[in-house]
């Protein structure tokens, strides 16, 4: 408590010590793409000849307070002409800046933040910037790009199975990472079963990844914060743009509702597997393999002071038979209010509404069974930036949300019979943050976050012995609120520089998670059950600190990194071994409670210019698990626990037409639980097992290569190109699944499956 009473006595002496005088007034406004209108995000305005200056937000907004007096203000983006602008500060004022693409920037492949030393400078600590024009270059499986695979070859970050868009980040579980899009939380990030993520590149225009040093305003989760920004669309002409591949195909449209006023984007995408597998496989006519996605954007200036923005997703699988069928999809909408109620003073508004469902239809026998399950969010949040002087950006607002988890419906031609009872929860945060410029040398970021989860009604709770029978049971009325939590999450960050080109970082920040993911496999499943923290199961706490090295070389084009992390859980959740899950509708009588700890070091070496570009990541880390019921009260291997991963990239300029690029990638086998005996119970075979996830998987290597070959360069705004991929070109079959059957003659025999060899793809992508 005395941390969290210093934190708000230090924003307080602030607020009350730094009155600017009357001699100050304020710069404001937006910066835009010259060409599109789509805001800058993070883009820098700096005052020429002075340390004086400061960043775009979210939307665009930037204010900087001055003396009177007549300034060279730089407006800058990377990838854009820096513009600089002659600004007589007499009085407040309002300035709307447009900045031109770079004409002769080569297309590199740069993941870092927007300015080319901001990596060294800002107060970001554990974060992964992704541009979408930067990524697509890097070959990926099927050809179809992917910010999600991207982020997989950083370092902190390793994917969940071969080929799978899922991730985990610093030992954390899957379900510990908070997936935004455009602030709409996104429960299951995977299409055909993990090999695709939802995120269709050509309708997104930002990426950022929190490893660590979360931010104030984000809450939820235990691990990292992924918060994903679609583009507002073109506010000055009609464009077309898509892509053709092998098994899939992309179209977006977008152009102004007004000119220069609003704009409006549409993207879709569908694959088209099943027809593929149709050409090649036998007895496949009845067969659906497929999933598409549709992306929808529109905004609109009521005014100087105000704009809104209506945005939302839906995505959809489907995989089935005639005999067979299985869906799963997530719907997201968001409308958002920004206002400025001054100079000094931004806001927005965001209603927020995610859902997440699933089920499956199966006919045996003449019997038709299906299941249904789904989890639904209603979110109201508020937000606000208060410019308060150039050396301080105070951050606060709060925030709600409405969780509806159905577990599972169960049917049986038609007749239910069986099915979990609907919950109910509401989740409430309040924050409070402060950007403080200390001197020249030492930046902070620093706040706080107070969060409350509390179960409501009807349900009826249920306490059990350690044999998982039901020891009682409390019944809740409709609308009664009960079991409430409350946590404070302190968040700190600091950047001291050493010189101009190098600096050290340190962060610290707690994270409570109140939803869980209740998984037995590290690949993920659309049938994976979503329950909210109750009264047996509490709340997971993740405390993480970090401290990083930042150093670059001639002229920006080298930037190395290297960070330490330690991470300590607890309330960690699992299945006690033996567990029976699927249909259970006391399934929390199978879970067990306990602590964890992750740690580790990761390396960063990237080269940002020239004609070849690329970067190194290498990340050497342990993640572990202690409770009480497994293992014998021992600490164990996590799933996700693997001592290297290895990543290297490269992209090589050939000329302006032709670029080549490979990626190879090594990492440390999962850990697993293989059986080490066997005996017979009535004739049957039963496996005998040891320590959880005491054994290994086979260490995991590929090399993907990609070429891409553009068809017409005298205009970007009507060009296309060929993009061709080969993803694992050595042919390396790695084991995505070990099991263990009984042969013929009585001996155990060990069957690796392999899903993926060599994969050619080949794309074209179009603009006009």
């Amino acid at each position: 408590m005395n941390l969290i009473k210093s934190l708000f006595a230090g924003l307080l002496l602030v607020i009350t010590t730094s009155i600017a005088t009357a001699q100050d007034f304020t710069l404001s406004g937006n910066l835009q793409d010259a060409e599109t209108g789509e805001d800058l995000l993070y883009a820098t305005v700096s005052v020429e000849g002075t340390s004086q200056g400061t960043t775009t937000n979210l939307y665009g907004f930037y204010s900087l307070t001055l003396p009177k007096g007549t300034y060279q203000i730089n407006y800058s983006y990377l990838g854009y002409e820096t513009k600089t602008v002659t600004i007589n500060l007499t009085g407040n004022i309002n300035k709307d800046v447009e900045l031109s693409p770079s004409s002769n920037q080569l297309e590199e492949v740069v993941v870092t933040a927007k300015n080319e030393n901001e990596n060294v400078t800002n107060t970001e600590v554990s974060v992964l910037s992704l541009d979408i024009k930067e990524i697509k270059k890097i070959p990926v499986i099927f050809g179809e790009q992917d910010v999600v695979k991207t982020l997989q070859l950083l370092p902190g970050v390793s994917a969940n199975s071969e080929g799978g868009s899922g991730f985990f980040v610093r030992g954390g579980n899957a379900d510990q990472n908070l997936i935004l899009l455009d602030e709409a939380p996104v429960y299951n990030a995977s299409h055909l079963l993990g090999f695709f993520s939802v995120f269709n590149s050509d309708a997104l225009k930002d990426v950022k990844l929190y490893k660590g040093g979360i931010p104030a305003q984000y809450g939820g989760r235990a691990s990292s914060v992924m918060d994903v920004r679609m583009r507002n669309g073109n506010m000055k002409e009609w464009d077309i743009s898509g892509g053709l591949g092998l098994i899939s195909s992309r179209l977006t449209v977008e152009g102004p509702i007004v000119k220069d006023k609003g704009s409006i984007m549409v993207s879709g995408r569908r694959t088209y597997a099943d027809i593929v597998a149709k050409l090649f496989l036998e007895d496949s006519d009845d067969l659906s393999l497929y999933f598409y996605d549709l992306n929808l954007k529109a905004n609109y200036k009521l005014g100087e002071k105000d704009r809104i923005y209506i945005s939302g997703y839906l995505g959809r699988d489907v995989l089935g038979t005639e005999t067979f069928g299985f869906d799963w999809g997530n719907r997201t909408f968001t409308g958002r209010w920004n206002h400025i109620f001054s100079n000094k003073l931004f806001s927005n508004t965001s209603f927020i509404y995610s859902e997440y469902d699933y089920g499956f239809d199966i006919e045996n026998g003449g019997s038709d069974i299906t299941l249904n399950a789904g989890v639904y969010d209603y979110n109201l949040k508020q937000d606000y930036n208060y410019y308060l002087n150039n050396n301080n950006e105070i951050t606060f607002g709060w925030q709600g949300i409405y969780h509806q988890f159905q577990p599972y419906t169960f049917a049986f031609d038609g007749e239910i019979r069986s099915t979990a009872e609907e919950r109910n929860a509401l989740e409430g945060g309040v924050y409070l943050a402060n950007q403080q410029k200390v001197s020249e040398k030492l930046e902070l970021n620093y706040g706080v976050r107070l969060t409350s989860f509390s179960n409501i009604g009807a349900y009826t709770e249920k306490m059990f012995d350690t044999k998982g029978n039901v020891e009682s049971e409390t019944d809740y009325s409709k609308g009664d609120f009960y079991n409430n939590y409350f946590n404070l999450e302190p968040r700190f960050a600091a950047t001291y520089l050493l010189d101009s080109k190098s600096s050290i970082k340190l962060s610290y920040n707690r994270n409570a998670q109140y939803l869980h993911l209740l998984s037995n496999s590290t690949a993920g499943s659309p049938t994976d059950l979503w329950i909210p923290s109750s009264p047996l199961v509490e709340p997971t706490l993740a405390d993480q600190v970090a401290i990083g090295y930042f150093k670059n070389f001639s002229n920006n084009s080298y930037k190395f990194s290297i960070e330490a992390y330690y991470k300590n859980l607890q309330n960690a959740v699992d299945y006690k071994d033996g567990a029976e899950i699927f249909g259970n509708e006391n399934i929390e009588s199978e879970l067990v409670f306990g602590k964890g700890r992750a740690y580790g070091t990761e390396f960063l070496l990237e080269k940002t210019k020239g004609k070849l570009t690329g970067w190194v990541s290498y990340t050497l880390s342990k993640s572990e698990r202690q409770l009480d019921e497994i293992n014998n009260g021992a600490w164990f291997s996590a799933r996700q626990d693997r001592t290297h991963d290895i990543s290297i990239v490269g992209i090589y300029e050939v000329t302006p037409r032709l670029s080549l690029s490979a990626s190879w990638v090594y990492n440390t086998g999962d850990a697993v639980t293989f059986p080490v005996g066997k005996y017979f119970i009535d004739d049957n075979l039963v496996n005998l097992y040891s320590e959880r996830n005491g054994d290994r998987m086979p260490d995991y290597h590929r090399l993907d290569l990609g070429a891409t070959l553009k068809l017409n360069t005298k205009k970007e705004s009507n060009s296309s190109e060929l993009n061709l991929s080969i993803y694992n070109a050595y042919h390396r079959l790695n084991a995505y699944s070990i099991t263990f059957d009984e042969n013929q003659a009585g001996t155990t025999e060990a069957t690796r499956l392999a899903l993926f060899g060599l994969v050619p793809s080949l794309t074209w992508n179009f603009k006009f």
